[in-house]
């Protein structure tokens, strides 16, 4: 009878890829799998389209500018709605005397007229030079190239230019309105014995009041568009005194009542309120700019 030869040193398995020889596998990792009953989750197609795209996903485009019809649209018609009806009470004030200034239009004439060093005037009229052409239509052009192409890298032209376009048309169109509203009322204009410039037309509302107010509105709305929010409020700041000034120098100079230059200034508002958002809406919309 044979013996069994003595067991032998017993071998080990052949290790594994990636882990310790003889380790057990550990649970396999569930990459989207199902892990019970139930309908399989279908594809992303937003973390698709990102991934192809090299970017997150993003919102669909409504066509609408970012936030919708939100606050600051609904915030815009208000104030338009509110100027439009500051202007409407101040119209009806000078229908009822026919033109004729109040207290608070002769005050300020009686003081400018009599005031008028030869520095004061000279710088006046410099000022007020500015609310004439071709100064509004600059300032509205610049104000559509900034709105435009902020944040629009490789077509930053393109799309300023059709903004500028559209900004510029707004000064026309208010031309238009603002010269019917004054062959209306035919508010008279102050003595012509006072007037230190040349001046044509009716008084009411103030030419050079409303255009040189809806062009500093228009740079301000590129400003704050286009440059940091410091920036950007410090430019409207200086474009709003800009506007001021030009309107209080048609006071100074003796060829509209204060009341012709609010008047404008309040036409001026409502033209804002209704023209920036529409622009606002196409500089933000897709494809601006693109062929």
């Amino acid at each position: 009878m044979t013996r069994p030869d003595p067991p032998g040193p017993r071998r080990r398995p052949p290790p594994k890829p990636g882990g310790e020889p003889g380790a057990s596998p550990g649970p396999r990792p569930n990459h989207g799998r199902r892990s019970g009953p139930g309908p399989a989750p279908g594809p992303d197609p937003g973390r698709r389209a990102g991934v192809r795209s090299g970017r997150g996903a993003e919102p669909p485009d409504t066509g609408q500018p970012h936030g919708g019809p939100g606050p600051f649209r609904r915030c815009a018609l208000a104030a338009a709605a509110v100027s439009a009806a500051a202007f409407a009470l101040l119209a009806r004030l000078v229908l009822a005397r026919h033109g004729t200034p109040y207290g608070f239009d002769t005050g300020p004439h009686r003081w400018s007229v009599a005031h008028r060093p030869h520095d004061w005037l000279t710088a006046a009229r410099i000022t007020t030079h500015a609310g004439a052409w071709p100064y509004p239509y600059l300032a509205a052009a610049a104000g559509g190239l900034l709105a435009g192409g902020a944040g629009r890298p490789g077509r930053r032209l393109r799309a300023g230019v059709a903004a500028a376009l559209l900004a510029v048309c707004a000064l026309p169109a208010e031309q238009f309105v603002r010269t019917a509203l004054m062959a209306a009322f035919r508010r008279p204009r102050p003595p012509a014995a006072d007037w230190a410039v040349h001046a044509t037309g009716h008084a009411f509302p103030s030419g050079h009041a409303t255009s040189s107010a809806v062009a500093a509105g228009l740079l301000a709305w590129g400003l704050l568009t286009a440059l940091p929010p410091a920036a950007g409020r410090a430019g409207a700041v200086v474009c709003g005194l800009a506007a001021a000034a030009v309107g209080c120098s048609r006071v100074y100079l003796g060829v509209h009542w204060p009341s012709d230059v609010v008047g404008g200034w309040l036409l001026a508002c409502c033209w804002l309120c209704l023209v920036v958002p529409a622009l606002t809406a196409f500089v933000r919309r897709p494809g601006t700019g693109t062929p």
